[in-house]
């Protein structure tokens, strides 16, 4: 009977171990299969939140590159406008030379002459005002300009942060 009881107790033990040892199988593919259904949620939920992102940052893109557009033709009209400017301003002083000339050799001049020469000067004065306002624009344009580029450097590196994020490179 002892023997009997023993082999009953032995039989059991094994059965026992055969059964945790099937079932350790299927918790370990239960368990990989859990993860992975994790995983799989996890990524929809960081493509879910990085989509809205992207768009986000491909609108402020864009954005920054029309105002840097925009700064670009305004710096080109402003340079367009100084360069014309500073031609009209060498002629004058030409004209404002040559006549001071010409009345420092023939004596002092008529009241028409030094009338004229007083206005050259008032011209040339105004004209010089402009010449320094539209340096100071072009150099504000300049400087916007920098800071667009900067910020558009900035946004772009966002971007491809977001792409290898996602997995893209």
């Amino acid at each position: 009977m002892t023997i009997s009881v023993v082999s009953l107790l032995c039989a059991g033990v094994f059965v026992r171990s055969l059964v945790a040892r099937q079932a350790r199988p299927d918790q370990d593919v239960l368990s990989a299969l859990l993860t992975e259904v994790h995983g799989l949620r996890v990524a929809m939920e960081q493509i879910g939140v990085a989509g809205p992102r992207v768009q986000l940052a491909m609108g402020r893109l864009q954005l920054n590159e029309q105002r840097i557009t925009t700064y670009v033709h305004r710096l080109d009209e402003v340079r367009d406008r100084r360069t014309g400017l500073e031609q009209q301003l060498r002629k004058r002083q030409q004209e404002l030379t040559d006549l001071a000339a010409e009345v420092q050799q023939h004596g002092p001049p008529i009241p028409e002459i030094a009338e004229e020469l007083k206005n050259m000067k008032a011209d040339l004065e105004r004209g010089n005002s402009t010449l320094l306002q539209l340096q100071t624009e072009e150099n504000q344009l300049l400087q916007q300009i920098a800071t667009e580029r900067d910020h558009w450097t900035e946004i772009n590196q966002r971007l491809e942060d977001l792409d290898r994020a996602l997995g893209g490179r």
